[in-house]
């Protein structure tokens, strides 16, 4: 028991650490560019599918965030939305990475086709169609990315929840201050260490995956694979140095170490400490492989939460072959992230039918893909 909670700990740590350092990345990147990459949208449905198919591939919620505000400012289509939910992994999509980070591709890119292909389908639904009680300017955002002149609004950061201050507005506009805070010393140091860690081989294992029915995760054991992240760590140290006290503080202290980190900690750690000492008693391999049926059906009903965390229990079982790749699609598809929670927000209604279409076209896929896995 001892061994397995110090292999949990180990493992926690470090997936924990590479999902950090990958979203303070891409934090940064989006208050470098102050949303504008995404200040002008236009062009015909498959453009606008295509634009939030790519948001929705942007591990974590920031790309999610921003085609909810395009959607709510009408400059996406209701089938832009769908695109961008069924894309968008959350910040499962950073641990994904990490632990399984070739396979994350691929599934990534499966994902963003689905995206395209039944984006596309909904639009040309809703027009021939000519639905226009899901989304008001539906129509006239499909055909031309305007609704009565709407389309010419476009909020101030759409990375952002609708609603929520601009922080890249407020970073170029703050002071530009660059100082030894004890949260730049703090976070440059921890840096440093799961650097040395990662190069070092510190938490490298060589358990085996899979030893008469019990799980050992066998992650980050390619030397290359500890090389790329350590250089990441390193990227990293040159961005804060460059980086302001306010972005410092407010960005990468307070959004995502103070929110982030314990959520996706607490979460790896029971999730890894739970399938462990299952595993101990049940075989759960088997077992699951009996049921994958009823396992899609459970990760697109868990998939309905508006929250990350809940679904990393499918990503992990994918990762320690415990269950198919059709429940880990059906689970990805079905689940977003926060990134409905601004939508359900701004308009409760496309919520209602966007969320009830994604299941099913999680249904659809997950038991599609049976045949085919």
């Amino acid at each position: 028991m001892l061994h397995l909670l110090i292999d949990t700990l180990c493992n926690s740590v470090l997936i924990t650490g590479i999902v950090i350092i990958m979203m303070m990345m891409i934090e940064s990147f989006n208050i470098e560019s102050h949303g504008r990459i995404f200040s002008k949208v236009r062009g015909s449905s498959l453009r606008q599918v295509l634009l939030a198919a790519i948001l929705g591939s942007v591990p974590g919620c920031i790309g999610g965030f921003a085609a909810v505000s395009l959607y709510s400012s009408r400059l996406l289509s209701f089938g832009a939305l769908i695109a961008m939910m069924i894309a968008s992994s959350g910040d499962e999509a950073f641990v994904m990475l990490a632990m399984m980070p070739d396979k994350a591709l691929w599934i990534f890119a499966l994902l963003f086709a689905t995206a395209v292909f039944f984006g596309v389908a909904i639009d040309w639904v809703i027009k021939s169609r000519h639905i226009t009680d899901i989304h008001p300017g539906q129509s006239a955002v499909c055909n031309s990315g305007r609704s009565d002149g709407n389309a010419e609004k476009v909020v101030a950061d759409p990375s952002l929840p609708p609603g929520m201050p601009a922080a890249g507005k407020e970073e170029a506009t703050g002071p530009d201050t660059r100082s030894l805070t004890w949260q730049r010393i703090v976070l440059t140091a921890a840096i440093i260490l799961f650097a040395v860690a990662l190069a070092a081989g510190w938490m490298g294992h060589d358990h085996a995956v899979q030893e008469t029915g019990k799980i050992r995760l066998n992650l980050l054991s390619e030397w290359w694979m500890n090389l790329i992240f350590a250089i990441l760590c390193i990227v990293m140290l040159i961005i804060l140095c460059f980086r302001s006290d306010r972005f410092i503080k407010e960005t990468l202290w307070h959004h995502v170490l103070r929110k982030h980190l314990p959520n996706i900690f607490a979460w790896t750690f029971g999730v890894l400490l739970l399938i462990g000492i299952l595993s101990e008693y049940i075989d759960l391999g088997r077992w699951v492989s009996d049921n994958t049926a009823l396992m899609i059906l459970l990760a697109v009903a868990v998939g309905i939460i508006p929250e990350s965390g809940p679904h990393l229990i499918f990503v992990t079982m994918y990762a320690s072959g415990l269950v198919p790749l059709p429940v880990l699609l059906a689970s990805s598809i079905s689940q977003d992230g926060h990134s409905s929670l601004p939508l359900l927000a701004e308009d409760k209604r496309s919520f209602v039918y966007a969320k009830l279409l994604n299941c099913i076209i999680a249904l659809i896929v997950g038991f599609g893909s049976m045949l085919l896995f």
